[in-house]
């Protein structure tokens, strides 16, 4: 899936994943390719990206929303 994490002064990723796991406000929730349309808050806390050659990546953020749809994930935070 194509991953975009963008805060109001820069993009920080850009680039394909295999699993992205995210502090959704009501906890904890991980996305995989071909996972359902889904529009959701984060809550203040890491995003773990997985890349296909397995090198992980953390992102701490303070909070913002999350879009996925047809294996296109875009993360806006702060």
């Amino acid at each position: 899936m194509h991953l975009s994490v963008i805060t109001p002064d820069k993009t920080l990723y850009y680039g394909e994943c295999r699993l992205v796991q995210i502090p959704g406000s009501d906890g904890l929730f991980e996305v995989l390719d071909n996972h359902a349309p889904i529009i959701a808050l984060l809550g203040k806390g890491r995003i773990k990206a997985q890349e296909p050659d397995g090198k992980e990546l953390f992102f701490n953020v303070e909070g913002g929303m999350v879009k996925v749809n047809n294996n296109r994930m875009v993360i806006l935070c702060g």
